[in-house]
């Protein structure tokens, strides 16, 4: 729908994703690669219906004569609604021959983080002028052990009710100009039945799975 109405737009971000120099083994390097342009060539192209109707005439006639035009074209996965909530699921497996093995690597995730280079220039929620989509981390998921077994603990910081975030999920109302630095309080770690409180620097440098973030600005 974007490509059609104005393709100049189509490949836009709220923010100039090219200044990001993501880290390698960084959560915006997994943000940076999932939403790349991609090019699709060969046999990856793509089927042209505007090409097709134009070597064949009519779409009556495509499926009877059976010709299709199939054309060179770009891809890219982009945030086009930012939402109230967001989580991030990590790949945490990885193919090794037939079997799936864990991977243990540490990826690195900020407290607060801006979508802005990964959203669309008419994201549909985003104050027309603002250049960032800020959130704040609020709860991890971590798992331990292998792809056969393990336990999962999380993390979740004990925070004041966010009357726009509420607004936001309630009312779908965009935030305007909220604060920009990480929601204030108390971080536990929960394992079962055990929980203890921990500082954000613990929380920073754990092997997460899951990353759940609530919307700043």
């Amino acid at each position: 729908e974007v490509s059609t109405e104005d393709p100049e737009m189509a490949f836009c971000t709220l923010a100039n994703r090219e200044d990001l120099n993501p880290e390698e083994g960084s959560i915006h390097h997994c943000l940076y690669q999932f939403t790349r342009n991609e090019k699709l060539t060969e046999t990856n192209k793509l089927l042209c219906d505007v090409c097709t109707q134009r070597l064949c005439g009519p779409k009556n006639n495509i499926k009877s004569e059976k010709k299709y035009v199939y054309t060179n074209a770009k891809k890219q996965m982009l945030i086009s609604l930012a939402p109230p909530i967001l989580t991030l699921h990590l790949k945490r497996f990885q193919h090794a021959g037939f079997n799936l093995q864990k991977v243990n690597r540490h990826i690195k995730f900020p407290e607060v983080i801006d979508l802005a280079p990964f959203c669309t220039a008419k994201c549909k929620n985003v104050a027309e002028g603002n250049t960032k989509v800020l959130y704040s981390l609020y709860g991890v998921v971590e798992h331990s052990g292998t792809m056969r077994s393990g336990h999962y603990t999380a993390y979740v910081k004990m925070r004041t009710t966010n009357n726009h975030l509420s607004d936001l999920v309630l009312r779908g109302q965009s935030p305007q100009a909220l604060e920009t630095e990480p929601v204030k309080g108390q971080w536990f770690h929960i394992s079962d039945t055990h929980v203890q409180a921990v500082s954000a620097s613990k929380v920073l440098s754990s092997q997460a799975y899951l990353l759940f973030y609530e919307r700043l600005l």
